[in-house]
Parts: structure tokens; C-alpha cells; sequence
């Protein structure tokens, strides 16, 4: 457990440096996060979502890939050079050809309910709780990826602000309360969320301030999410 832990921390560092370094992987992730909540609102189909998420993904995936083949590139030639260069440029063509088709097939989806928006009044369409829960553990992690890389500390699984242990653990804990209803079922979720919190405090590895509020941004998201799609 100890050493996948250990690999899964650098690979979500590796997720962390490039959206430190690379300001369009930012914005990539801002799409997605805006994209999937549309989606969301709009209503889209099952499948129509799967194709959606199925694109964000790839286009974060080609960017990360590109950011890879440019350090490789900027350790194997220090120096300027013309096969280099085209090779960056090469990797870069690779995410604007994904990022366009995305794109495209974004606007061919959503085109059809954001027209029938326009013709029968907008309203934000409702979702079940397992639904709503996927979207606000997803939306979460966006969130303390962006946020960390923002103030540029710790690692992903360790220090840093906010905690995303608690991010998580406070996240699931507003799903729980939503999804079952079972007052005891709340409680006792509560109380591991708040071990799991107090436990990055004790080891040192949070201050109190970014368990704080990396529990505030994971209940108060989950929270919104279920109070306007519920």
C-alpha cells in the first residue's frame, strides 16, 4: 500500500507541475470543470455525457503529454536547435487538432439542447444523488489540483493548501448525508472525516488552517452541487 501510494503521488505530481507550468492545462481544467457543469445543467443524455467526458479527458491527456515531450526535449538539446523545435511544435499541433475536435463535438452535442434552451425557457435539469456525487468528486479534485498548483506547496498527497484528504473525506461526507439519510450513517461519516482531517494536523504534514479549509471547500462545493441539482 505504502509504495502505491508512493507512485501515486508522483504521478499526481506530475499533474501538479504541469498545471503550475503550463498555464493552457489550467485553462483546460477550468473548461472541463465549466463544460461538465453545463453539461450537468443542460441535461445531457447518458451517452451524449460519456462522449463529453470522454473528450475533457483526452485533451488533458494530450496536454499533459506535450508538456512531458518538452522537457524531454529541453534535457536532450539545452542548446537551440531546429529538430527541437519541431518536435515541440509537432507535440503542441498534436493538442490544438485534439483540442479543436473536441471542441467540435462539444458544440455538435450541446448545439441541440442549448437551442431548446432558447425556444423553451432554460432550466436546470435534475440528477440523481449517485450523479450529483460523481460530479462533486470530480469537481473537488479540479479544485485542490488548481488550488495547489496555485500557491505552489507540498505535494498532492502531502502538505500544502488546502488538504485534499479533507477535501475528500468532507466531499463524501455531504454524499453520504445526501444519498442515505440516515442520521447515524451522517454522524459516523462525520467523525472519520474529522479523524481523517485531525490525523493530517498530528502527523504534521497540514496545518490546521489547510485541514480547515480544505474540508470547508469539499463540504461547501459538495453542498452547493446537491442543493442545485437535487
Amino acid at each position: 500500500m505504502r509504495r502505491w501510494i508512493k507512485s501515486a503521488n508522483f504521478a499526481i505530481e506530475g499533474i501538479l507541475h504541469g498545471t503550475k507550468t503550463q498555464r493552457h492545462l489550467r485553462y483546460h481544467l477550468y473548461s472541463a470543470a465549466f463544460i461538465l457543469i453545463l453539461s450537468y445543467v443542460l441535461g445531457v443524455s447518458r451517452n451524449d455525457f460519456l462522449i463529453i467526458a470522454l473528450m475533457v479527458i483526452v485533451v488533458l491527456l494530450a496536454e499533459l503529454f506535450n508538456t512531458a515531450i518538452e522537457t524531454v526535449v529541453d534535457l536532450a538539446s539545452p542548446e537551440h536547435s531546429e529538430k527541437a523545435k519541431i518536435a515541440k511544435d509537432v507535440a503542441a499541433g498534436a493538442v490544438l487538432i485534439t483540442a479543436f475536435g473536441a471542441a467540435v463535438i462539444g458544440y455538435i452535442i450541446l448545439l441541440p439542447y442549448i437551442r431548446s434552451g432558447f425556444q423553451r425557457g432554460f432550466h436546470i435539469a435534475k440528477h440523481s444523488a449517485e450523479e450529483i456525487s460523481v460530479m462533486a468528486v470530480t469537481l473537488v479534485l479540479i479544485l485542490v489540483v488548481v488550488t495547489k498548483a496555485y500557491f505552489g506547496k507540498g505535494t498532492p498527497l502531502r502538505g500544502g493548501i488546502p488538504s485534499g484528504h479533507s477535501a475528500l473525506a468532507f466531499s463524501i461526507w455531504v454524499v453520504v448525508i445526501y444519498t442515505t439519510g440516515s442520521l447515524v450513517a451522517s454522524v459516523v461519516c462525520f467523525i472519520l472525516a474529522a479523524l481523517i482531517a485531525a490525523s493530517r494536523v498530528v502527523s504534521k504534514i497540514h496545518t490546521p488552517w489547510e485541514v480547515m479549509l480544505g474540508g470547508l471547500m469539499g463540504a461547501l462545493l459538495t453542498f452547493i452541487l446537491f442543493a442545485v441539482f437535487s
